[in-house]
């Protein structure tokens, strides 16, 4: 199982299309797709500025975000399915379908060490990629990311966010980050790369 973190920042490219239908056509029953916050996030930030609410009403929120940048996917191709926990990602799997995570299980009524802004979707989608014990996770930037780049270079230029290397410094998994351009590149590792 491969796990796709999308950025929001494709909410508004083209790009977009191009994944989704990529990863549909070639990452049936081995593709979990986990939508970015976008600019529905970046609303979150405004109105935490404006009403000064604290980090665990804004991870909150931001998790509805996500949710909200999912059904966006579903209703640019709508035979991906949203898939809310492990049980329903499983089962989307089985069936031979592609899903969306849909994070709102992880909604919180105190604060823990996810609820704040150094955890955005970048470390939520690691954070999954653990406990589906996938195989790979495949990162999704709008922004130019140059092969080989370590992450803590990308994450100290806020191109993944701050916890994201701790989330994945022991992964049994292989993280790859990949620019908006390169669908191609990501089918060709869906297509050659067998799954274990």
């Amino acid at each position: 199982m491969w796990v796709v973190k999308i950025g929001g920042s494709l909410s508004h490219d083209p790009s977009l299309r191009e994944w989704l239908t990529q990863l549909w056509e070639v990452g049936g029953g081995r593709v979990v797709i986990v939508p970015g916050g976008g600019d529905f996030a970046d609303t979150v930030r405004q109105y935490q500025s404006e009403w000064r609410f604290g980090d665990l009403a804004a991870h909150n929120m931001c998790l509805l975000a996500m949710a909200q940048y999912a059904i966006l996917m579903q209703g640019v191709l709508p035979e991906l399915v949203l898939a809310s926990n492990e049980i329903r990602i499983r089962r989307a799997l089985r069936d031979g379908r592609v899903a969306v995570w849909v994070p709102t299980d992880l909604m919180r009524d105190t604060p823990d060490e996810m609820t704040n802004w150094d955890t955005t979707s970048d470390s939520l989608a690691a954070w999954l990629s653990t406990t589906l014990n996938a195989e790979r996770l495949m990162v999704v930037k709008s922004c130019v990311v140059e092969a080989g780049t370590p992450l803590e270079a990308l994450s100290s230029k806020g191109v993944v966010d701050a916890r994201f290397v701790k989330h994945v410094k022991d992964a049994n998994y292989v993280v790859e980050m990949f620019n908006k351009g390169d669908a191609g590149l990501m089918r060709d590792r869906l297509l050659h790369i067998p799954v274990v």
